[in-house]
């Protein structure tokens, strides 16, 4: 085989011709954003098939959940109670409006998507707030889904009855 002497090797040989840490610049982490044109701080919360858009700003404390006030849309006690958990933790319980749009899902899974989306608009709003809204795990994403229904199979785990003969 014969080298061609022009065709050099672009690749280190040794530790002292490789790049210093200080030479690599991380790239920077991205600012808070601020309001939209409108003054609203927006989040996005997701749970099981249950996408909720929350919109708040600064307000009187009135909250809209698809055109209806909390207390009608939601009539499980345990549901306004881990929604209004949010607001009494980080202490923004009568000063910030929310508007919510909720789809798909069922009721409990709209109310674990609304958390997760106020938890994200107040962050944005106030980041200040983000160990009171880590520590009680208003950030983090409930990653649990429904399992598949198999084929061969009466749903996603249980068989059919066996018969030996």
């Amino acid at each position: 085989m014969i080298e061609d002497p022009a065709n050099e090797s672009l690749e280190p040989t040794s530790p002292t011709e490789m790049p210093s840490a200080a030479a690599v610049e991380a790239a920077p982490a991205p600012a808070p954003s601020g309001p939209d044109a409108h003054g609203w701080w927006r989040g996005t919360g997701r749970r099981k098939t249950a996408v909720a858009r929350v919109r708040i700003k600064s307000g009187s404390g009135s909250f809209k959940v698809n055109d209806r006030d909390l207390e009608n849309y939601f009539s499980e006690e345990r549901d306004l109670k881990n929604i209004r958990n949010v607001l009494e933790k980080t202490g923004t319980l009568d000063a910030v409006d929310i508007f919510v749009n909720a789809r798909g899902g069922g009721f409990m899974g709209q109310a674990g998507a609304i958390i997760l989306g106020l938890g994200r608009a107040l962050f944005k709003y106030d980041p200040s707030l983000e160990p009171i809204l880590r520590d009680n795990g208003f950030l983090t994403r409930d990653a649990r889904e429904v399992e598949r229904k198999k084929y061969g199979q009466a749903g996603a785990r249980r068989r059919f009855q066996f018969s030996k003969r």
